[in-house]
């Protein structure tokens, strides 16, 4: 048995308004071939398939076709859990009519564990358990108490959190007891989307802190031992878990931003044909360059050169550092792009930006993020920095609580 671990598509996403539909069809197009290549038998999406919980038809289509193209497939089996940028209940909506292409969704906790429980089976052979655990939103795990301190907040989330993974890999042992025989034993899968404790992420990768203080940080004693495999998402950049093999993010498919570019994305297959699971990661091709330029017009121009020589169809983040302040950088790069593929998408000139704040002493929004405004806030009404934390920490919970509105449920 072959699976396939794949996560944060983040459909529909795009780049400073440049719609990105063609990169998402292509890849794609490339899983479901891999898919065929590797002959695959379960399909793994572990979270955030679209970007927003309102996708656009664009992005739906490109989502249901994929789902009917592999489903016709060798693969005989797919598992999808919802992210913290999806809707679980436009997740949920067509799920029954799912089952049919045995297509399996779960898009958000409910009182009974095994719903979470899936037991997948080909040619009434079982083949694996699932443990198809989705984005566990705050207002699922707890309910609010008057007087708590942030601690007991984070206390009582973590530890919600954690008792959930096990009433959900309980109700999986117990059904993988039920099917044990002498010959062999069946494999238990978890899934699940999710910040872990020493989890790598990198600057612009669009990754939001789903967990305020401790919480970001969850340890690799919430999954048990007895679980053979754990494909999660949510963080974008590859990687094992705490040194443990069995435990892997697959990372994002394409470049969510900047911050990506030039990075091997991946996605994981493990092949179950023998008692230790063989794990593989198969690189996926970049469909479309992403460079960001940093430097004064001299730098700027000559990389811009090098680009053309070369035929790239890059898209550019460009970012003027010279001690000059040039207000006509922007048509300098658009002229020499002119005869070219290449795009731009942004253009930041730090010395005109400097200068601005110097003179009039206010920074712009693009240059803060929702931290950095409420910091801002802080620092005008005189806050004490003894009394700063518990007021960040409300702060974050709120924002943390917006994100999570599921504008579909009604």
């Amino acid at each position: 048995m072959k699976i396939l671990h794949t996560s944060d598509w983040h459909l529909g996403r795009s780049l400073y308004g440049r719609r990105r539909y063609e990169e998402f069809s292509a890849f794609l197009d490339w899983l479901a071939n891999t898919i065929t290549q590797e002959k695959i038998d379960i399909l793994l999406v572990a979270g955030d398939i679209f970007d927003t919980t309102t996708p656009s038809n664009t992005a739906q289509e490109l989502y249901y076709q994929f789902l009917c193209t592999v489903s016709a497939s060798c693969c005989h089996n797919i598992v999808v859990i919802a992210g913290n940028h999806d809707s679980p209940s436009f997740l949920n909506a067509p799920k029954e009519l799912l089952k049919v292409l045995n297509v399996y969704v779960v898009g958000s906790m409910t009182d009974n564990p095994e719903d979470e429980v899936i037991v997948l089976k080909h040619k009434n052979t079982v083949q694996a358990i699932i443990c198809a655990v989705p984005y566990l939103r705050d207002r699922d795990l707890r309910s609010v108490e008057a007087g708590e301190s942030v601690e007991d907040k984070n206390n009582k989330l973590l530890g919600a959190l954690k008792q959930h993974y096990a009433d959900v890999v309980d109700a999986a042992e117990r059904i993988q007891n039920q099917l044990a025989d002498d010959k062999t034993e069946v494999p238990i899968i978890a899934m699940g989307h999710l910040f872990t404790k020493g989890g790598q992420t990198i600057d612009g990768d669009g990754v939001r802190e789903l967990y305020v203080g401790s919480l970001a940080h969850i340890g690799t004693e919430v999954f048990p031992c007895t679980l053979s495999y754990v494909a999660l998402g949510h963080l974008h950049v590859p990687q094992m878990v705490n040194n443990c093999p069995h435990i892997r993010y697959s990372g994002s498919p394409i470049a969510m931003g900047y911050g990506e570019a030039g990075q091997d994305k991946k996605v994981i297959i493990v092949n179950f044909s023998d008692k230790t699971p063989n794990i593989q990661e198969v690189s996926i091709p970049c469909f479309q360059e992403l460079q960001r330029l940093i430097g004064d017009t001299l730098e700027i121009t000559t990389a811009i050169e090098e680009l053309k020589e070369n035929h790239s169809n890059a898209w550019l983040e460009v970012e003027y550092t010279g001690i000059e302040t040039s207000g006509n950088i922007r048509q300098i790069i658009e002229d020499l792009i002119a005869d070219s593929k290449l795009e731009i998408r942004r253009i930041k000139n730090r010395r005109i930006t400097e200068k601005a704040i110097h003179q009039v002493c206010e920074e712009t929004l693009d240059d803060l993020d929702v931290n950095d405004v409420f910091e801002r806030c802080l620092d005008i009404h005189e806050i004490k920095k003894e009394d700063r934390e518990e007021l960040l920490h409300s702060y974050q919970e709120t924002i943390k609580i917006l994100q999570e509105e599921d504008s579909q449920e009604f």
